[in-house]
């Protein structure tokens, strides 16, 4: 059963969606109200981490790219320059509500070897001090995460939901939820509220790419859940073009789609 009043470690993966227009550059005024609500959650008494997307599509605005490079070294140039802006946007906004922001870069090998409790450690001082952990991937060197197109950040907040031991994965996307068919060609399709069984209706129902500055779409979201409820952590999706619902989802409303954990948390 599903009850977010239990919830207080809380992981919330933003994506380039979110974050930016489709030019690339932020959308400042989605960012400011993300920013605001996230650290009014936090004045509840919330622990919250943040994965976040969008330092390649910022790199792309900053360089003067149109389009999402194929070249790996390009890509990697691309997050080293937006990696610096997606940061001091965050370390400014947040400190206007009086919190600080630590930065934390991953690979897949740390990630995959016992190095991971070293970023558990990491993050609990963070947390402990009242300082809003946010994750990446380390894109400038990460290549195999690159060159894959996987939608590695959903993967990477799952990944971050299991070693952090929190009580829940929060993927905000630039759709409402899972839907039964894709809403984009059928105006039929039912947003699916609840998933307690990852079954192959599920996996079937997760088809669609992401939008043309980030990676992955709906499948990857579905391999994040199977990942998090699998080991005991529920996950949401819901709509990050709509920050509020933030607001909706910890006072209890039924929003975007919830996949309830099969066992106690590990």
């Amino acid at each position: 059963m599903f009850d977010i009043h239990t919830k207080k470690r809380i992981v919330i993966k933003l994506g380039t969606s979110t974050l930016t227009h489709r030019t690339g550059r932020l959308n400042i005024r989605r960012m400011e109200t993300l920013v605001k609500i996230i650290s009014d959650l936090e004045n509840t008494g919330l622990e919250i981490i943040l994965v976040s997307s969008g330092a390649i599509g910022l790199g792309m605005s900053k360089i003067g790219l149109t389009a999402r490079p194929s070249e790996t070294s390009m890509k990697q140039a691309c997050a080293a320059v937006g990696q610096v802006d997606l940061m001091y946007m965050y370390d400014k906004l947040f400190s206007e509500y009086g919190y600080k922001v630590g930065q934390i870069l991953l690979t897949k090998y740390v990630i995959e070897t016992p190095r991971k409790s070293n970023v558990l450690n990491t993050v609990e001082q963070l947390l402990k001090h009242k300082i809003i952990p946010i994750v990446n991937e380390n894109d400038t060197v990460a290549i195999d995460e690159l060159e894959l197109e996987v939608g590695e950040n959903d993967t990477l907040a799952a990944h971050i939901a299991l070693i952090s031991k929190a009580d829940l994965l929060i993927i905000m996307s630039d759709i409402e939820g899972l839907y039964n068919h894709d809403p984009n060609s059928d105006e039929g399709a039912l947003l699916i509220p609840v998933v307690a069984e990852i079954s192959e209706d599920i996996v079937k129902a997760a088809g669609g790419a992401g939008s043309s500055l980030g990676t992955g779409g709906m499948a990857t979201k579905i391999k994040a859940a199977a990942l998090t409820t699998e080991n005991g952590i529920d996950m949401a999706i819901i709509n990050g073009k709509k920050p509020q619902l933030l607001y909706d989802l910890f006072d209890g409303v039924n929003v975007g789609t919830v996949f309830t954990a099969k066992q106690e948390k590990i």
